[in-house]
């Protein structure tokens, strides 16, 4: 399967092309940071760009059997981010007729619990969440092959193979590692089950 990543050089982006090359999938890395990549062989192309660029999108998607999306919500001089690249995304998405996508997206969106600890994110991470929830919005309102993933508290420890994907509210949404996100996003891209659903993601 060839895979454009988009947000391939952060901190889950990066994980994300290390499983894809270890699974022989062609790769395509979209991102407005090349220069981060720090092993781009193996790579069919690294595209440098911004995702509300429609014509960079465009060179980076073309030919893609899929999209994996990995960017997060914008902060106080750049709210829309995620929600404004999404819409092009899926634009040129659709005009390429590139029909699976996968997203990530927060899962304190939907969390009922913990209440507390859900009260003070949602005032300190207003913004990005805001802009998450549109992105969301967006995605749910097109007829690609969508899946949104909604992630738990990522960390950088080693992958425990230990993860939990549901359709509903996690009744003890653990830590994730970014490692296992990356194996979880890829087994999500190839499900074609899980097309027009929002899935909520944690560690075991």
């Amino acid at each position: 399967m060839r895979i454009t990543v988009i947000g391939s050089t952060g901190h889950t982006g990066r994980h994300v092309i290390v499983e894809a090359l270890r699974r022989d999938h062609q790769v395509v890395a979209f991102t407005r940071r090349p220069a981060a990549l720090s092993d781009p062989t193996g790579l069919q192309a690294v595209v440098e760009g911004d995702g509300r660029d429609p014509e960079k999108v465009r060179e980076a998607v073309a030919g893609s059997d899929a999209v994996i999306s990995i960017i997060n919500g914008g902060g106080r001089h750049d709210p829309h981010r995620a929600a404004d690249a999404t819409r092009t995304i899926t634009t040129v998405m659709a005009d390429l007729n590139v029909r699976r996508l996968v997203i990530t997206s927060a899962y304190p969106l939907v969390a009922h619990k913990p209440r507390i600890p859900l009260w003070v994110l949602r005032r300190l991470l207003a913004t990005p969440y805001a802009d998450a929830a549109e992105m969301e919005r967006v995605v749910s309102a097109g007829d690609l092959d969508w899946t949104i993933a909604r992630l738990t508290r990522l960390t950088d420890k080693p992958a425990t193979g230990a993860v939990l994907t549901s359709r509903v509210l996690l009744e003890r949404p653990l830590a994730l590692t970014r490692a296992d996100v990356a194996a979880t996003l890829l087994d999500i891209v190839q499900d074609t089950h899980l097309a027009g659903a929002a899935v909520n993601i944690c560690g075991r």
